[in-house]
């Protein structure tokens, strides 16, 4: 793979107008992902998710090397009826258009950065792969005092032009002061068998709103990470929804930093997976001032051999008193051979401090499906009227009702 690798490298370098000295800092993170590769079950963090086995398995032979100088026909059925918004999207890794046609023109702004972030990072191996191998580094400034008009689809897009293929791909985030950005992530995939690196960047400035819903519903046999950075500053507020269920692997994990005082960030997550499907999120919140707060509550159904876990730490530094913490994790099992872990850590050196967190997983409860027949409906109907009340609790945390709703048809509930 190392020789592979670098090939690719270099057909990517000759295609492109990177400078000299970003060629070194790509190829520095490239030495790094060399040195680990991909990562596997001997680090703690990849313990429920061996990623090197799952490509291996699934995909086998991996192509770094993408032509960037052709574009890609934009299939516009897969745009969201019903729900006007600002548009950027990737069609198999190239970001064919970018639309904030909705906005004011000097409140938005989209910046071509031209010097590459210089640090590599020894703990994540994919995020210096996604340094060395990514094409183009945007940040999109929402300006001081500005809330978008409408809220912002990324559409992450991939079709059958593309197979064994790794794609990276990078955006960075500035929410200057007193400014909101609604943002939909959506996936959808009629490619096979490639591996999607995605990496954000999230920079919340004093009281600026983040609210990020992430949808991977379409089922497909791709596996995709994604890693979310977000940097908040005094009174900013992050709100992160997960919906896990269409690709054959997917680990979206979140670091979030609570810089500021009285910064808050919440996070709910859904896995609903059959068919053998695997899943991932791990988050890391790191209260490092005193009155923050972090809510976290993933809740699972898995069927036909799936496996879900959830990875969830609190830190809380010494000068973070008055920290608020709660994470909670809740699975339904509908058959034996599906599995579930979590892996719930606080690790707190304040004393004037309230955190808390559990876990628990088991089957519907036959007694309720009994009752629920006995009042007129089939064995079917109320296993799913049980399923949905038991998700429910999770969507109705969403705090913007236009995207509740929204998402609420997407899987299927009345809005």
């Amino acid at each position: 793979m190392k020789e592979q690798l670098q090939i690719d490298f270099d057909n990517i370098i000759k295609t492109t107008s990177f400078t000299k000295r970003d060629i070194e800092l790509k190829q520095n993170s490239l030495n790094e992902f060399i040195k680990t590769g991909f990562p596997s079950r001997r680090q703690e963090n990849w313990k429920f998710s061996d990623i090197n086995q799952i490509i291996k398995k699934n995909i086998g032979d991996l192509s770094f090397y993408n032509d960037y100088s052709s574009s890609n026909k934009i299939d516009t059925s897969v745009f969201v009826d019903g729900l006007e918004h600002n548009k950027i999207i990737f069609v198999n890794g190239i970001i064919e258009k970018i639309d904030f046609d909705y906005e004011k023109k000097d409140k938005v702004e989209i910046i071509d950065e031209q010097e590459i972030d210089n640090r590599s990072n020894k703990f994540n191996s994919l995020i210096n792969l996604n340094k060395a191998f990514t094409n183009k580094f945007y940040k999109i400034l929402i300006k001081k005092d500005y809330e978008l008009i409408k809220p912002l689809i990324i559409y992450h897009i991939t079709n059958n032009k593309i197979k064994s293929k790794n794609i990276n791909l990078c955006l960075n985030f500035q929410l200057e002061e007193n400014s909101s950005l609604r943002l939909i992530d959506l996936f959808n995939d009629t490619s096979e068998k490639n591996f999607l690196n995605i990496f954000y960047n999230f920079d919340l400035k004093q009281d600026s709103v983040l609210k990020n819903y992430k949808i991977d519903k379409i089922k497909n046999k791709n596996i995709k990470y994604s890693f979310n950075n977000i940097e908040q500053a005094t009174n900013s507020v992050s709100e992160t929804f997960i919906l896990s269920s269409g690709s054959h692997f997917f680990k979206n994990e979140i670091n979030c930093n609570l810089n500021g005082k009285y910064s808050s960030t919440f996070i709910n997550g859904i896995f609903s997976l059959s068919d053998n499907r695997h899943h991932e999120i791990r988050t890391t919140i790191n209260h490092l001032t005193e009155n923050t707060k972090s809510y976290q509550l993933i809740k699972s159904v898995l069927d036909d051999s799936s496996k879900a876990a959830y990875q969830g730490k609190i830190y809380v530094n010494s000068e973070a008193q008055k920290t608020d913490g709660y994470q909670l994790s809740k699975a339904i099992l509908l058959d034996k051979a599906s599995e579930f872990n979590a892996k719930p850590e606080l690790e707190i050196y304040a004393d004037d401090v309230k955190c808390s967190h559990g876990s628990a997983s088991g089957s519907l409860n036959e007694d309720s499906i009994f009752y629920l027949m006995s009042r007129g409906l089939n064995y079917q109907q109320s296993r799913e009227l049980l399923i949905n009340g038991f998700l429910l609790d999770v969507i109705e945390k969403i705090t913007d009702t236009e995207i509740k709703n929204l998402i609420k048809n997407m899987i299927g509930f009345k809005a």
